[in-house]
């Protein structure tokens, strides 16, 4: 495994070996990789088939824009997820991923064979393919279709996970806690405003978590990363990582989702998902 990552780089912690399994098999990972990471970091590259002809699709990102790597994940019964997205989803011990879009396995996919015939699979083909006869609609093309359609497969069972919500109130709000939003964040802070911090990311940093190199006021961008969130957090500025922004509405109200336990192999049993 080690073979395949760059020598005193990434933000994994190497003391802290983590398992999961993926299709069945055992993978081994540290804490802070994500399922993308710990997967390419052994090797494997293919994580799943494309929806029409079934190709080989692998992770083509690193955050939450990623289009291909798109997996099921499964912490036991009634907490199955589809279409998680590899480079996001931290691993954790236990941790029972599943590639989605194929038959029989991902490496062997019958499903394949429609990408030998794509001459006949043209965009927009089915939309007078499937007129025709008509009779044929409720019983042949639209069962099939429906068998077809999606990647991942739906949850059959009840969710067991609770959830909360709750208004919070804050002068300033600042999504994304790269270097111009913990700048930001800072500059608010000293000037007296009560300032709240997001970043989907499970740390602050953005961008400069790849950029060790990179100084910032004579330090390392690791280490202002550091310094700037403890500033942060001395002068009472709420900084809420694992948190996306998913809305803007009207009066100033902003939606968030916080994702309290996904990271978490035991998470409390009290505390909302």
């Amino acid at each position: 495994m080690s073979s395949f990552r760059v020598s005193g780089r990434g933000r994994v912690d190497h003391t802290q070996p983590i398992q999961f399994t993926f299709d069945g098999k055992k993978i081994k990972g540290f804490k802070g990789d994500t399922i993308a990471s710990a997967l390419l970091a052994n090797g494997i590259h293919l994580m799943g088939r494309s929806f029409k002809y079934h190709r080989p699709r692998g992770a083509v990102t690193a955050g939450s824009e990623e289009p291909n790597a798109l997996v099921g994940t499964r912490r036991g019964p009634g907490r199955f997820e589809p279409n998680t997205r590899a480079t996001v989803q931290e691993i954790w011990d236990g941790l029972q991923v599943n590639s989605q879009n194929r038959y029989p396995s991902l490496s062997f996919d019958v499903g394949a064979i429609n990408d030998k015939a794509y001459m006949l699979f043209s965009a927009g083909f089915y939309y007078k393919t499937f007129m025709w006869p008509k009779s044929f609609w409720d019983k042949v093309y639209e069962p099939f279709i429906r068998a077809a359609a999606g990647l991942g497969v739906s949850p059959t069972e009840p969710d067991p996970d609770h959830y909360a919500s709750r208004y919070l109130h804050t002068d300033v709000l600042i999504i994304g806690a790269g270097p111009a939003g913990l700048a930001a964040a800072l500059t608010a802070a000293r000037a007296g405003s009560q300032v709240t911090l997001v970043d989907e990311n499970p740390e602050a940093g953005g961008s400069l978590l790849s950029e060790p190199s990179v100084m910032i006021e004579d330090m390392s961008a690791w280490d202002w990363v550091v310094k700037t969130v403890a500033e942060l957090k001395e002068l009472g500025v709420k900084v809420m990582t694992r948190t996306t922004a998913i809305g803007y509405y009207h009066q100033n109200m902003v939606g968030l989702c916080e994702k309290l336990t996904d990271h978490l192999a035991s998470p409390d049993a009290e505390t909302p998902r």
